[in-house]
């Protein structure tokens, strides 16, 4: 049995397990340059062994998934940044700098998931007829590379979430969706980018065969009420790992981002409805996640 197989069978006895926090901000948080129109993912050439330490410091909280700094390392940001020439070594060498930390935190068991987004900037929506050629270009540079997974992150259109789930299943690795949601003018939640109801986004994926459905890069006072539409309608597994602070181009801005602790009590309500995955996305950082830790030791 390999090693996706074997962390997957554990949903099936065990509690919440712990995933990473946010790289792309803790990157920005500890001084790693940004790349124009690619945000923090340069990280992974500019800054390996920053990027390394990241990770290995999630590691040593807890995480048992952490995912690599490819973010923004989709071929049109990439290409915006006026990077393109480098897509491969960008990815490839971001997942194989997440799989260093986790031999040497000896944690073989651990999960590396390859992050993929169709996320740009500037603003808009990448090329609708390149974009299955390009996720799945990106999806294989990461199984070559040795990733566990895909995990796709701030998925807020349905169609664009729809094409990029396709072309990453073409890798052959298991490919996991994360969901960004928002209010609607009328109180609905829907998707960040469009109208879409979040109840019709989980029908379509659930047609989809998607093992795990995460409610990601959210708003932590929203997430609760996203698992109340995730309970009537969806049928797998479920992970949550919410942001915080505020997002003004081209920076995260810390300042009223949400304390550990309080990340940990607002945590502990959607781990008591029996989550299978819990960590943090934008904002949340190191000490986030080990504070969480503490929580699920306690629930044990």
């Amino acid at each position: 049995m390999d090693r996706y197989s074997r962390f997957f069978k554990r949903f099936e006895i065990e509690k919440t397990i712990l995933i990473d926090g946010a790289t792309g901000t803790e990157a920005e948080r500890r001084g790693v340059p940004q790349l124009t129109n690619a945000w923090n993912g340069g990280g992974a050439l500019s800054d390996p062994e920053i990027i390394k330490q990241i990770h290995i410091d999630y590691i040593n909280r807890g995480a048992e998934i952490i995912i690599s700094n490819t973010f923004a390392t989709n071929k049109h940001a990439l290409t915006d940044a006026g990077e393109g020439h480098l897509f491969e070594e960008y990815n490839s060498k971001a997942v194989e700098l997440a799989i260093e930390a986790r031999n040497l935190a000896s944690k073989d068991d651990l999960l590396v998931a390859g992050g993929i987004s169709y996320w740009r900037w500037p603003e808009g929506l990448p090329d609708k007829n390149k974009l299955y050629g390009d996720v799945a270009e990106q999806a294989n540079i990461m199984a070559k590379s040795g990733a566990d997974l895909i995990m796709l992150e701030m998925m807020s259109d349905l169609e664009f979430t729809l094409i990029t789930l396709d072309a990453a299943k073409s890798s052959g690795l298991p490919v996991w969706v994360g969901l960004s949601c928002r209010k609607n003018d009328c109180g609905d939640i829907c998707l960040l980018m469009t109208d879409t109801l979040l109840k019709d986004a989980l029908i379509e994926l659930n047609a989809k065969d998607v093992p795990l459905l995460n409610i990601m890069h959210t708003e932590v006072d929203l997430i609760s009420e996203c698992l109340d539409i995730v309970d009537l309608h969806w049928d797998s597994y479920i992970g949550v790992y919410a942001h915080s602070g505020i997002y003004k181009n081209p920076e995260w801005v810390f300042d009223g981002v949400i304390s550990p602790n309080d990340y940990a009590k607002a945590s502990e309500k959607w781990i008591d409805r029996k989550i299978n995955l819990i960590g943090g996305c934008c904002g949340i950082g190191v000490e986030h996640i080990h504070c969480i830790n503490e929580l699920l030791k306690l629930k044990k």
